[in-house]
């Protein structure tokens, strides 16, 4: 009998050693997975086939579609100034967001937090019976509560004109 438990448990710990990071989301589903799929854009005959680009293997066709064009032109922007320099219509804009500084290495120093901010709560999740999602439990305390929170400006006497009405 000892044995037989230890050939159930041996495996069952050795499985939970497994580090799979925080986010752990997988389907159960046997069907195809849709987010891999992606539509092209119908095919088109070129106006005249001795004037077509040279082939780029690996690279995007010109039916491929572009999520983030797409998005981009959808909100209203143009697609020219993904990488471009700030328009003038902007400029009020960025001179506001801007007007207490900026920190040139922002987001590699953001980057550089959350990867230790992440390797020190996954310390102790390396050991788990089940899958979990260990994601929402590393970032609880991070996140904001947007009842609370209104609730707090409420009593603080700030109007929440956009905010859900008290129930």
């Amino acid at each position: 009998m000892r044995r037989f438990a230890l050939l159930v448990l041996i495996p069952l710990v050795l499985s939970a050693c497994a580090n799979n990071g925080l986010r752990q989301v997988r389907s159960n589903s046997t069907g195809p997975d849709e987010f891999i799929l992606q539509p092209t854009k119908p095919l088109e005959a070129p106006a005249s086939y001795s004037a077509l680009p040279p082939p780029t293997p690996g690279q995007a066709n010109l039916t491929d579609r572009s999520a983030i064009a797409e998005g981009t032109a959808t909100v209203g922007g143009r697609l020219d100034a993904a990488d471009g320099p700030i328009p003038a219509s902007d400029g009020a804009l960025v001179t506001h967001a801007s007007r207490l500084g900026v920190a040139p290495g922002i987001r590699q120093e953001l980057a550089e937090t959350d990867a230790q901010f992440r390797k020190r709560k996954a310390r102790f999740t390396q050991i788990r019976i089940v899958p979990v999602d260990r994601y929402e439990q590393a970032y609880r305390r991070e996140a904001l509560d947007a009842d609370s929170e209104a609730a707090r400006w409420r009593r603080a006497g700030a109007r929440t004109p956009s905010s859900p009405p008290a129930n």
